[in-house]
């Protein structure tokens, strides 16, 4: 697969994990006509950031820096479901069952099966969804016209911005200090997000 020409403008903010291609700009205008159905699907991504959060510091507790970090994130990623939620529950909306996100399902399937490969996998399709994320938050803090909604999106994007420098770091730490291998891996990975974002197509959704 040919690379995507990368837009002029880190698509991730300032991290580290640059993204390959743009989101689509008829994703804008689908998601601020429909953005009911994002808020809910944002509740989901919120709740399953969380729960990963939980779920690295299950598994590798023993990597340093991870368990407090990872206790932080899932402390800060309820905080903006908390939040979403709350708009939510102001415009009248319900939190309806996960139908599952097909991009993350899309991203999962890269990781690798041995325990040291799967471990620094995992952090670095973590570090990849949150520069995604990026992404679409920083779009729809352009997008919205309710100042109070932009400023938050626009706080929530920065947020996701050092998360995937954060998950990105610790891929590194996993990997003994050995960045150039990190850096090949996660390069690996990203030309792939960018056939899964293409494969997923259009949703009023986060990813």
């Amino acid at each position: 697969m040919s690379r995507p020409t990368p837009s002029r403008r880190p698509l991730s903010g300032e991290g580290p994990v640059i993204l390959h291609a743009a989101t689509d700009p008829r994703w804008l205008p689908l998601a601020l006509e429909r953005f009911d159905e994002v808020l809910v699907d944002h509740a989901h991504c919120e709740k399953k950031a969380a729960a990963n959060a939980l779920s690295m510091l299950q598994a590798y507790p023993d990597l340093p820096g991870l368990p407090s970090q990872m206790a932080r994130l899932a402390r800060e990623e309820s905080a903006h479901l908390a939040r979403v939620l709350d708009l939510m529950a102001a415009r009248g909306l319900t939190l309806t069952k996960d139908a599952g996100d097909p991009y993350a399902q899309g991203l999962q399937k890269l990781i690798r099966t041995p325990a040291t490969e799967r471990r620094m996998d995992r952090l670095l399709v973590a570090a990849v969804i949150e520069a995604r994320s990026c992404e679409r938050l920083s779009l729809l803090a352009e997008g919205l016209t309710d100042p109070a909604l932009a400023r938050f999106y626009g706080e929530l994007a920065q947020s996701e911005d050092g998360h995937q420098s954060l998950f990105y770091r610790l891929a590194v730490t996993a990997a003994g200090g050995e960045e150039a291998g990190v850096k090949e891996r996660l390069e690996w990975m990203l030309e792939r997000e960018a056939q899964v974002v293409t494969d997923v197509g259009l949703r009023a959704a986060i990813h």
